[in-house]
């Protein structure tokens, strides 16, 4: 019984260490093929127009789906706030403008003037928060189209400069000079 126990537990680390290889081995096969592909920064970007968020799982960076999602999400919580405010604000001064005086605001805006205020506000606040939404949503697809370019850039762990040194033996005048030469 032990000896069973024993070897069904060591069959299933063997199992478990097996399948950890066989991910890394699909992950990097994966992100060779991304790197490769040079459609990969408009499939990445098509992706998060789509759903977004969507282009950022695509190239790896899941991590930056709750900055897109509190982005959008924070924009549309205050559009529709200030879009429920101007309305209230509306309502009182509609009421007010047909004779009625026993709107919410009576006691604390006696001027239905304040009441244009308040709901131009609302209004412009509402607004901005409509292009707030439009710009975090296009900065998704813009992140998720860069961030696949640069899986394709290459870098190498070779940063090292070499200075070489040539003097010009024929020359009568002494010139200095830095000439730099990238190798790709």
């Amino acid at each position: 019984m032990k000896t069973s126990v024993f070897l069904f537990i060591l069959f299933f680390i063997n199992l478990q260490l097996y399948a950890q290889e066989l991910e890394k081995k699909i992950l990097k096969s994966r992100k060779e093929s991304l790197i490769e592909n040079p459609l990969t920064p408009s499939r990445a970007a098509f992706y998060s127009a789509i759903i977004p968020g969507l282009g950022q799982v695509y190239i790896g960076q899941a991590w930056k789906i709750p900055l897109v999602y509190g982005a959008i999400g924070s924009s549309v919580y205050y559009y529709s706030h200030n879009k429920k405010e101007m309305n209230r604000y509306r309502t009182a001064y509609k009421r007010r403008s047909s004779g009625f005086t026993d709107d919410e605001f009576m006691k604390i805006i006696p001027d239905k003037t304040k009441l244009l205020q308040g709901m131009e506000f609302h209004k412009k606040y509402r607004d901005m928060s409509f292009l707030f939404i439009i710009g975090t949503y296009m900065l998704n697809i813009l992140d998720a189209n860069v961030g696949a370019h640069l899986m394709q850039f290459n870098v190498k762990d070779d940063l090292s400069v070499k200075p070489h040194f040539e003097s010009d033996i024929n020359g009568v005048n002494s010139n200095v000079g830095l000439k730099m030469v990238v190798k790709l």
